[in-house]
């Protein structure tokens, strides 16, 4: 698939988005924003003093709101991506039949859609910690190098998915049971601190736990991100893509036959 026929995509991906209500763009920030105002309701009594032990104290009241958008923000946009790639067989299968795309560029345009949403939904984020007179650290540099990361985990994996889905088609339905399990099993609204120390050790399988933990590092407390878990989450995620590419170029066939 050429470059110019992936940016029509993500171009009409995100006039098409919201397209239909008076508010637009505006529901790409507002939906988000919805969750967190209701996370930093219910738990930021629980989460304050935590936080206060790790160095954020000098935050007050804002102290877990930056904490729980930091990692928000960053698993939206991996859920988001993980999700809508899964299912991007189905959603254009009718073009797949009439056109001869490639099935495994085809979902780029929901990667570079998604990520161009984050960006912006970053940029309203940094005026917030400029508000709030947040300390930056120079450590946010390492953030462009953690997103890729972590989008690439999402890419691989959805496409895999994506591929099952044709022949298994519950597959799309139980993606999402388990986006919502796995947003659980993340400290993201939570600090890990509040669970027993058993759970550290099998928290450490969980690959977006060492992202948003990097993303966390790098964006509040200014601590350069642990490398072992960067070179773990590269890579899984370019292993679960090769595998993806792999088997997609070897059921290329029946996938556009099933569709």
């Amino acid at each position: 698939m050429n470059t110019s026929l992936t940016l029509h995509f993500v171009r009409q991906d995100l006039v098409d988005k919201h397209a239909s209500s008076a508010l637009g763009w505006l529901w790409t920030l507002l939906l988000p924003l919805a969750n967190i105002l209701i996370f930093t309701l219910v738990f930021s009594q629980i989460m304050g003093a935590r936080l206060g032990a790790m160095g954020m104290e000098y935050l007050g009241a804002y102290s877990y709101s930056v904490y729980l958008i930091a990692g928000l923000l960053a698993w939206t946009t991996f859920a988001t991506t993980l999700n809508r790639t899964s299912r991007v067989f189905h959603e254009k299968g009718r073009l797949i039949t009439k056109v001869r795309v490639s099935l495994f560029a085809l979902p780029l345009y929901i990667l570079i859609s998604e990520s161009i949403i984050y960006l912006v939904s970053m940029t309203f984020y940094a005026i917030f910690l400029w508000l709030v007179d947040f300390q930056w650290p120079i450590t946010w540099l390492w953030l462009p190098l953690i997103f890729v990361l972590q989008q690439v985990f999402a890419y691989g994996l959805g496409l895999l998915l994506a591929i099952f889905s044709v022949f298994f088609r519950d597959i799309k339905n139980l993606v999402g049971i388990i986006i919502q399990l796995w947003f659980w099993l993340t400290p993201i609204v939570y600090v890990i601190d509040i669970l027993p120390e058993k759970w550290h050790s099998v928290l450490a399988f969980n690959p977006m736990y060492h992202s948003i933990t990097a993303f966390r590092d790098t964006l509040i407390f200014g601590r350069h991100p642990d490398l072992t878990s960067l070179l773990v989450l590269a890579g899984l995620g370019s292993g679960i893509l090769a595998l993806a590419l792999f088997t997609g170029r070897h059921l290329e066939k029946d996938i556009r036959d099933f569709l």
